[in-house]
């Protein structure tokens, strides 16, 4: 699975949600294909009932059984997360990036990825040798793949050997 979206907030109180789109542009998004969104650690899967894109990154959408504002209050903040598109490539896939820390250092260059239940990592060789670091949304700051560049928040002593 990709995140292809965060929920920003509710709108209405029909269930409608604010949306905003990561790496994709609201108009390739496949209206036909189900969405999900985690709840505990598990894959929830969703169908757009309605979609409006509001800019260039952002849409107002309805979600299957998403039907009144507590409902979408609930949702708000969440990921949402499409399957691969069949083209081969595996999503996210950051194989061969170089990581960042917020202020700019270069970290070491992404090799592969451990797959601990619940905390998929990544594993980055750096000069002092291989670390692994958790790949989570709350700690990308920005992933540039025409550099191929992942910026991460990275918490005290992971670094550390």
């Amino acid at each position: 699975m990709q995140k292809i979206a965060q929920v920003l907030k509710s709108n209405g109180r029909d269930g409608g949600l604010l949306v905003s789109f990561i790496g994709i542009a609201p108009e390739d998004i496949d209206l036909q294909e189900p969405v999900s969104i985690l709840w505990d650690g598990l894959p929830v899967p969703y169908f757009f009932e309605s979609f409006s894109p509001r800019g260039n990154h952002r849409a107002l959408v309805h979600l299957t059984g998403v039907r009144s504002l507590e409902d979408a209050d609930e949702l708000a903040g969440s990921a949402i997360y499409a399957d691969d598109d069949g083209n081969g490539e595996e999503d996210d896939d950051f194989t061969g990036w170089t990581v960042l820390e917020q202020d700019g250092r270069k970290v070491g260059t992404v090799t592969g990825y451990e797959d601990i239940p619940g905390n998929l990592c990544l594993e980055v060789d750096t000069e002092n040798g291989q670390v692994l670091l958790p790949l989570h949304e709350d700690l990308v700051l920005s992933a540039d793949e025409t550099s191929g560049t992942l910026t991460l928040r990275i918490p005290d002593g992971l670094l550390e050997l």
